[in-house]
């Protein structure tokens, strides 16, 4: 389809790559919406324009984000894989938030990692496809129905009203670096003890999931952890060099 062979080369995104069925659905619906009669057309407007490009993005991306969402998996996270990590790594954590959306994934890690006492001696990045959302991440401005998963009194302490909205704490977003990366295509970062990359891998297909899972496992240092969604348990995590330790966390062996 030349769609995606122009996409590909003007953007480095791959759309061959994400399952096919899902992502024609959701790029028709939004053609279809924004008045385009073909996907050529299409892909000539949002070359032009830039909020028509980041909408593309956005659909793509599926950015659908809220505070510590699974409440239970942070919890195992916070009292479990962190004291863990923090014992072999005094000098403090490596952590990242790969495909971080609009910010609340990597806030609610900086967040326990603060409770933790862990987060000033760490470095904590995170990165997205998506320009507009790393954006939005960055203002930290979010709806209440983001929050409503996050313990009061952890709300309190991070979280002013602002409005409508909820503003997350300024100290805390300059702790977070964010970046722009494309995971299927970009180099990863070595070393790290914790990767968090949740409710992502669902969109793509078995052969690039394999690619991630095994450039995910050579950017853990043996003994680091892989945090994934609860819909994307890993099968087979031996052949990347994973074993599974508590649901949905998967470390390096080593």
């Amino acid at each position: 389809m030349m769609f995606i062979e122009n996409v590909k080369q003007s953007t480095g995104i791959d759309l061959s790559e994400y399952k096919e069925a899902q992502m024609k659905r959701r790029l028709t619906t939004l053609r279809v919406k924004n008045g385009y009669t073909s996907f050529a057309a299409f892909f000539e407007a949002f070359s032009k324009d830039k909020s028509l490009f980041y909408e593309f993005l956005d659909r793509m991306t599926i950015n659908v984000s809220e505070f510590w969402r699974n409440p239970n998996r942070w919890e195992v996270l916070r009292d479990i894989i962190l004291p863990e990590l923090a014992s072999g790594s005094p000098r403090g954590l490596k952590v990242w938030s790969a495909a971080c959306s609009t910010g609340e994934e990597p806030y609610t890690l900086a967040m326990i990692l603060d409770g933790k006492g862990l987060l000033d001696a760490s470095k904590l990045v995170a990165t997205d496809i998506d320009e507009g959302a790393l954006a939005k991440a960055k203002q930290g401005l979010y709806m209440e129905r983001s929050l409503k998963d996050v313990p009061q009194d952890v709300a309190a302490r991070y979280f002013t009203q602002d409005g409508a909205l909820f503003k997350f704490s300024e100290l805390l977003k300059k702790k977070v670096e964010f970046r722009k990366q494309n995971l299927l295509l970009d180099p990863f970062e070595k070393g790290h003890d914790l990767i968090v990359c949740r409710n992502v891998m669902i969109y793509f297909t078995e052969e690039a999931k394999s690619k991630l899972y095994h450039k995910f496992a050579e950017a853990l240092r043996p003994g680091g952890y892989l945090f994934v969604g609860s819909t994307e348990q890993i099968f087979s995590p031996g052949q990347y060099g994973l074993e599974p330790t508590e649901t949905f966390f998967y470390r390096k062996k080593g």
